[in-house]
């Protein structure tokens, strides 16, 4: 059975930086795409960023360019997401995701596999 564990989310300043964390398992991990995405009550989800199978491509949503940072460790089985300069916008609660195997990485909500349950992140100004 496929799982998708987030941790690392939590109450933070803006300005400030968190580190989340997806457990994988279930899965030869780093024969998929990793994908992270985030939800606001009230908002549709948002596709934050993916990471090829072997770590070599990243795409990030315009909204977390160059302040974001996605990374894998395919011999831990996870992946991560590094925060930083988090403004209040940022708030939400964020979700790893596996992409179908052989799918480039893409932002798009429809066509993941398999989500994780995920965790909150609320950034206060």
């Amino acid at each position: 059975e496929v799982q998708l564990v987030e941790s690392g989310g939590g109450l933070v300043q803006a300005g400030g930086s968190l580190r989340l964390s997806c457990a994988a398992s279930g899965f030869t991990f780093d024969d998929y795409s990793i994908g992270w995405f985030r939800q606001a009550p009230g908002k549709e989800r948002e596709g934050v960023s993916c990471i090829s199978e072997k770590g070599d491509q990243e795409f990030y949503a315009p909204s977390v360019q160059g302040r974001f940072k996605v990374s894998r460790d395919n011999t831990k089985k996870q992946a991560y997401l590094q925060m930083s300069s988090l403004k209040p916008e940022d708030t939400a609660v964020y979700h790893c995701a596996q992409l179908p195997f052989g799918t480039t990485c893409h932002l798009r909500g429809t066509g993941y596999a398999s989500w994780g349950q995920g965790t909150q992140v609320t950034v206060s100004s």
